[in-house]
């Protein structure tokens, strides 16, 4: 054995050891009993011989004919070296090993581990893997509190090239990985295995290892790659508890281990029930009489608190004063003052002084403070150059320069008594970057505030993102930023409040759906497509939105639309017709061949529009991993439906009339144009916007329909009337006398 490799198991055999020969004077087994096996203590429940332990389930097995005799679990190999009446074995357990040289391998072990009645200590262990070349794993069996076993895998993998990457104290995968345990635990095998069967560093390690150790006997070292081939166990703790039931449940019953002067207690492992001594007494809890009163006058380990007479009692004890003197004696009371004049004198005058010294204290204190936050306000402003950032990017997009003021118009105190601290009964939503708070503003105005989980610079850019391209955005369809906080330590959005959910919600949930009738629903996708038709060609500098789905369109009390979330769409410089960007989105609406080439195009965003169609024809998700194979992706399914004449069928059916059903099929047609993979042979959104609000209209008023009227219309609006009523549509829409027009042709088409 290296002389490491000694040093661990002396260290981890000498913590063991000075615990278990501790001196005590209160009693730990039962009269008449062994309570001793070798150097480990053995108190009650647990025993060596009949009559000696509390059921066969807490048998000791005590070998006389080692040097010295040795411990063990009932009738099995586990080695007991320490047993705590506070429910924890400290037991010994085998280390699984696999060892190559050049003819290939040359030692394996798999040790396995079972428990009858016990479990092993999720809080106590974990599970490590050493080597440079290893892929460990436990497989076993936990059992769920009141459940039956169920099949249990862990694993790690430590890789390393060099010796020089391998740092002593830290597992983290070079050289040492490690894991937690699930609760419940009761039996394992443990293997070890090699990925390339060390080949490349037979030179300077060939073995590797796997095994559960208590976690505060182990602090990785570098030699362990070496020194554990001769080490055959390491030390774990297992819990144990007094049979199955809970506390509460045995204190109804009359069988109850605990004992007097003692109560029971549910352990953390959740097994069982344990015993401890009451306040004011200490022993062993599970035999009679085995709690004894205390000291604590004279016992050097319990702090009295008595500045001056300490009186034991019964479970407890008093402090009290001297002659002469008056007071409660203790440290944290009154103390014991004398009983004279010029003591009571000096004590006032002392007392005048250190309240006067502590006042001017305070006022020092409260300044240097308030001095503090104000840095800490200008760090997080500055922090990462964001403020800068943010003023930088805003001062170049068109508009007056003070509107950059609105960066600082919210303060974060403010922010955090509308939204009670931040409470979580305020939380409107969560996302993958941040949370979102319902907030009342002092002046009663009701908002969203949007915060960032954590501060990185990815989340800086999508918040100045966000800012820069709300800032260019005035649509009476997109929600509102109202402003913004940076003296917070992450950055905070606070926006319009929309009371009425996500489009995602009205659609999938049942108690919503029915309300979400067929005129809604068109309504709300012509508004969305408005709005991307406005962001595509008539905001001042084109936006693509990026992300649109409906968990971003939010209808409000009268289910109007309004789209949120910009923090992934980007400004498109007016030369550039497509951007190569990293693709972003949400699976299920992400555009395939945005997916497959990274370029950005607006189309992209039709395509998403596409599938927001759908979900409002269908009420189907986007994606459903529950579903059969050909019906997950709703895009594949929807289409390949109208291939085969079935849209009937697929349509949710609190919507469909004789009265919508061309209604109906129209958008269909739209929503297969907008989900043609080449992105140049789907419409753009002013051509889908244009559609879908000319169904709106045709349905308000269905004399448009009349053919006998077309001829006259033509005539009187004459050719340039369809790009007129395009660019009115986009700011209102009124005036679709003007389109009538077109809108024949269109629908005849």
């Amino acid at each position: 054995m290296g002389i490491r490799g000694m040093a661990l198991q002396f260290t981890i055999m000498g913590a063991v050891l000075a615990a278990v020969t501790a001196a005590t004077e209160f009693p730990r087994a039962k009269p008449g009993c062994q309570d001793r096996c070798g150097n480990v203590s053995i108190p009650y429940p647990f025993g060596t011989e009949n009559d000696c332990y509390y059921d066969h389930r807490f048998l000791i097995t005590c070998n006389h004919t080692l040097n010295p005799p040795k411990a063990f679990l009932n009738t099995s190999n586990i080695n007991v070296m320490e047993i705590a009446l506070e429910g924890k074995l400290h037991i010994l357990k085998y280390i699984a090993k696999e060892c190559y040289d050049a003819s290939g391998r040359t030692l394996r072990i798999i040790p396995s581990f079972t428990l009858a009645y016990f479990i092993i200590s999720d809080a106590d262990n974990m599970f490590v893997s050493i080597g440079c070349d290893s892929v460990a794993s436990l497989n076993g069996n936990f059992k769920a509190a009141g459940s039956t076993e169920n099949e249990y895998v862990v694993g790690c993998t430590s890789l390393c090239n060099s010796l020089k990457y391998v740092r002593n104290d830290t597992c983290s995968g070079i050289g040492c990985c490690q894991t937690s345990l699930a609760k419940g635990v009761n039996k394992f095998n443990l293997t070890v295995s090699s990925r390339k069967n060390h080949t490349g560093i037979l030179n300077f390690r060939s073995c590797s290892y796997a095994f559960v150790i208590e976690e505060k006997k182990f602090n990785f070292s570098r030699s362990y790659l070496r020194d554990l081939k001769n080490v055959d166990k390491l030390p774990m703790v297992v819990d144990w508890s007094i049979g199955k039931n809970s506390c509460a449940e045995v204190k109804k019953s009359s069988k109850n281990a605990c004992q007097g002067n003692s109560t029971c207690y549910d352990p953390d492992s959740g097994y069982g029930y344990l015993c401890r001594c009451l306040d004011g007494y200490r022993g062993n809890p599970y035999l009679p009489n085995g709690c004894l009163d205390i000291d604590e006058c004279t016992d050097a380990t319990v702090n009295n608190n008595c500045t001056h007479i300490c009186t034991n009692l019964q479970g407890n004890y008093t402090c009290s004063c001297p002659k002469g003197y008056h007071g409660d004696g203790r440290k944290n009371g009154e103390g014991c003052i004398r009983h004279r004049s010029l003591v009571i004198q000096v004590a006032v005058g002392n007392g005048v002084v250190v309240t006067s010294l502590l006042m001017e204290i305070t006022w020092l204190y409260w300044g240097y403070s308030k001095w503090k936050l104000m840095k800490l306000k200008e760090k997080f402003f500055r922090r990462q150059n964001v403020g800068p950032m943010l003023e930088q990017q805003l001062s170049r997009r068109e508009g007056p320069v003070t509107e950059t003021a609105k960066i600082v118009e919210f303060v974060a105190s403010k922010l955090e008594k509308a939204t009670d601290k931040y409470h979580e009964s305020r939380i409107l939503g969560r996302g993958g970057f941040g949370i979102v708070y319902k907030g009342t503003l002092t002046d009663g105005r009701t908002v969203a505030i949007k915060k960032s989980k954590t501060i990185d610079h990815s989340q800086i850019e999508q918040f100045i993102n966000e800012v820069v391209v709300l800032y260019q955005i005035n649509h009476r369809n997109v929600v509102k930023l109202l402003g913004c906080c940076l003296e917070t330590e992450v950055p905070l959005l606070v926006y319009e409040y929309v009371a009425n959910g996500t489009l995602y919600d009205h659609i999938h949930d049942k108690s919503k759906v029915s309300a979400l009738t067929w005129e809604i629903r068109l309504k709300i996708a012509s508004e969305t497509a408005g709005v991307l038709s406005y962001l595509h060609s008539a905001a001042s500098v084109p936006i693509i939105h990026r992300d649109v789905k409906s968990t971003n369109i939010l209808p409000d009390n009268s289910y109007t639309a309004k789209v949120s979330d910009f923090g992934t769409s980007r400004l498109i410089p007016l030369d550039q017709v497509e951007l190569s960007t990293m693709v972003r989105g949400t699976l299920g609406y992400l555009d395939p061949e945005y997916l497959h080439t990274s370029q950005l195009t607006d189309k992209s965003d039709v395509y998403s529009f596409g599938v927001v169609l759908v979900e409002l024809l269908t009420g189907m998700k986007a994606i459903s991993f529950h579903k059969p194979e050909g019906e997950r992706n709703l895009s594949s399914y929807f289409l390949c439906a109208l291939k085969e004449d079935r849209l009937v069928l697929i349509l949710q059916d609190c919507m469909v009339n004789q009265d919508n059903i061309w209604q109906l099929k129209e958008v269909a047609n739209i929503a297969k144009k907008c989900l043609r993979v080449k992105g140049e042979e789907r419409p753009n959104m002013k051509k889908v916007a244009l559609e879908l609000e000319g169904l709106r209209t045709s349905a308000k008023h269905p004399w448009t329909n009349d053919e006998s009227n077309v001829e006259d219309t033509e005539y009187l609006l004459g050719k340039s009337v369809e790009t007129a009523r395009f660019e009115e549509m986009v700011g209102t829409s009124a005036g679709y006398h003007s389109l009538q027009n077109y809108l024949m042709q269109s629908l005849d088409g």
